[in-house]
């Protein structure tokens, strides 16, 4: 399994996160010749523009659908004479406190056919990243060498990024798949980035009140003009008003957030690696936590790599937003729920979701987690909204099969009826598959999974017993006491591939003798002791043997990470009394895989997770009690498939 962070390019004019987490990515290179020979100057604001005369015949004036896919009509392939606008949507808010509404900066594509008029729905992407994002160093970032509960230092401030008022195009994203086919295509700029007034809130109203405005424009409830400031007004008569929302990382986050507000118009979404929760994003069971590949970062790190708006009004965001709502809402010397992160959690935001919903998720996304979307898949399912999961073995980012989208969006914007809301509810990209062939199954997780509930038996500095254990009998579980130190030093692969570590406890099953299925969310329960007052807790499940010579994603299974402070809520932590016992419970990352013949299932329990927690001094003692700790695994098939594929459990 590959857990880094796919290396995605992106077209030009399209910004890519290069120090931070969240990619947007570009698919519309056939495009690079016409660009280049267009003047972004050329682009009257709120005007049409042709390239071309209109041809002697007749051009074709409607979609083809074929197979329940919208297919290329030769009419509406040729891009000089598609028509582009540039515009400015007013929006109901103002979050740059100038005491006017702000305005979005819209780009629009649509065919040279909806002058004539044809109607056509619209697939629109919002992103804060079309205007570039700010330099990366670990000197931009939050220092992760820092003792539990003490007060972080500052970090510095990235330069600004370049304001370009000439930049009136916003990507080429999309235009080639969807414009063929009878789709019009819309990019905006997030509030506060690129030609976009406001300020970036990272997930704060205005982030979701910005696409709606664009979508409200689109069905003539908002107003748009053809300049920043002042302008005539123009309208879409040339649209359907149904919209499809889809996009990546950010981008795919603001089609949910888009959609949590209700509006009317945004008829389907396909969010792929979306983040629904910064809480989630950013911590982890109380635990400060970071992104994946991205140490050190937080919130007013990411208000500082998409900040490329308006320089005149930056300093007004900055004490506004950053300073006085972001960094002091984040409350770095704990990782505590509180009300800056319920505003920014969408899965407390579902309930006015109407939009037919297709997510798509990587399994060994450690950037934006594949809980991301098996929370709200599970969700909207429950509120009765069409939705479907595509997962894959992959990283971060990753489209459904193209054919998938399509009949997506065919079935939602265009109304045609392909039945796709009777395909299966989950497609998984098996091991070593395609991502054209996925696997369909009827759910997620896999309907014939159960938990199996597995205890350790002393050992775990080397390798002690995973046994199977019936709930709650106590008789299953081993008396023993285990200890280890704390040493952030140390990587998570580097403990796993160790003979014998005092830094970590590793409990395995027997090797499998057949291939073992599993498919849902693991949970731990460990209880632990401490000998100071504050320690990271992390757990990892892998498979055996995790040699050097194997890459670390061939091994990982899953993780997790917590607080044993705030082990009876996230809300508030608590002190720990040196020596006392806790009882730490908490979910894994979601998985779908299939583990091969020949390997060892085993929990890895370790205190401070190099790649994601922070690096306090080493030398913290965890004391963990086998008789209270266990691990819940979703095993497709059951107590009896584990039996089976580890042939006899005693050892």
């Amino acid at each position: 399994m590959n857990l880094g962070i796919e290396s995605l390019r992106v077209t030009r004019r399209m910004a890519c996160r290069a120090s931070g987490r969240w990619i947007a990515i570009g698919i519309a290179t056939a495009l690079a010749g016409f660009w280049s020979s267009c003047d972004a100057m050329a682009v009257p604001r709120g005007e049409p523009v042709f390239d071309a005369p209109l041809p002697d015949a007749p051009l074709p004036d409607a979609p083809i659908f074929v197979d329940g896919q919208a297919q290329v009509v030769e009419g509406f392939s040729d891009p000089k004479l598609w028509v582009r606008e540039v515009l400015w949507v007013e929006a109901e808010f103002d979050s740059d406190g100038d005491g006017k509404r702000d305005r979005m900066h819209v780009d629009v594509t649509r065919q040279r056919q909806t002058e004539s008029g044809l109607k056509v729905p619209v697939v629109y992407e919002s992103s804060p990243y079309f205007s570039g994002v700010a330099a990366s160093s670990p000197k931009y970032m939050w220092d992760p060498h820092q003792e539990l509960d003490d007060k972080h230092p500052l970090h510095d401030d990235p330069p600004a990024i370049g304001y370009d008022e000439r930049k009136l195009r916003i990507s080429d994203d999309l235009i080639a798949e969807w414009v063929p086919r009878g789709f019009a295509v819309v990019h905006s700029e997030s509030p506060g980035t690129g030609l976009s007034q406001g300020a970036p809130t990272c997930g704060g109203a205005n982030e979701s009140l910005g696409p709606k405005a664009v979508i409200d424009w689109l069905n003539g409830r908002a107003k748009g003009f053809s300049k920043l400031e002042g302008g005539t007004e123009v309208k879409a008569y040339w649209t359907t008003g149904k919209v499809g929302m889809t996009g990546t990382s950010y981008n795919g986050t603001l089609c949910l957030s888009a959609a949590t507000t209700g509006v009317e118009g945004l008829a389907a979404i396909i969010p792929v690696a979306p983040n629904t929760s910064y809480y989630r994003y950013y911590r982890a069971n109380g635990l400060v936590r970071h992104p994946g590949g991205y140490m050190g970062e937080d919130m007013d790190v990411l208000y500082e790599f998409i900040q490329s708006g308006d320089p005149s009004r930056r300093k007004w965001a900055d004490d506004h937003v950053r300073d006085r709502e972001l960094i002091a809402g984040i409350d770095r010397r704990t990782g505590d729920w509180n009300d800056f992160w319920k505003e920014r959690d969408y899965w407390l935001q579902l309930g006015k979701v109407t939009a037919p919903t297709l997510l798509a998720h990587g399994l060994n996304d450690w950037n934006v987690m594949p809980s991301h979307s098996t929370y709200v898949y599970q969700q909207l399912k429950k509120q009765g909204v069409p939705v479907q999961l595509f997962l894959h073995q992959g990283g971060h980012g990753g489209n459904p099969p193209f054919p998938a989208m399509n009949r997506w969006f065919t079935r939602w914007l265009y109304e045609v009826d392909n039945g796709v809301e009777d395909d299966p509810l989950c497609t998984v990209v098996r091991e070593g598959a395609s991502m054209a062939s996925p696997t369909p199954y009827a759910d997620w997780p896999n309907p014939d999974a159960s938990m199996v509930v597995l205890r350790p038996r002393a050992g775990g500095h080397e390798i002690g017993a995973l046994v199977a254990a019936v709930e709650f009998d106590a008789g299953a579980a081993d008396s023993a006491k285990e200890t280890l130190t704390d040493d952030a030093e140390k990587s998570g692969s580097e403990l796993a591939r160790a003979d014998r570590s005092q830094h970590r406890l590793l409990y395995a099953l027997p090797p499998l003798v057949s291939a073992l299925h599993l498919s849902g969310t693991a949970k731990v329960t460990i209880r632990l002791a401490c000998d100071k007052k504050a320690a990271n807790l992390s757990v990892w499940l892998v498979s055996l043997p995790f040699t050097e010579s194997r890459d670390t994603n061939a091994n990982l299974i899953t993780r997790g990470w917590a607080d044993p402070r705030n082990h009876a809520s996230i809300e508030k932590q608590e002190p720990l009394v040196p020596g006392k016992s806790y009882d730490v419970t908490f979910e894994l990352e979601p998985d779908d895989q299939v583990i091969p013949a020949g390997e060892q299932i085993a929990l890895m329990i370790f205190s401070s997770d190099r790649d994601f927690t922070l690096w306090p001094k080493a030398g913290t003692k965890l004391t963990v009690d086998l008789a209270g700790t266990s691990l819940e695994l979703p095993v497709v098939g059951g107590a009896a498939a584990l039996a089976a594929a580890t042939a006899a459990q005693g050892r």
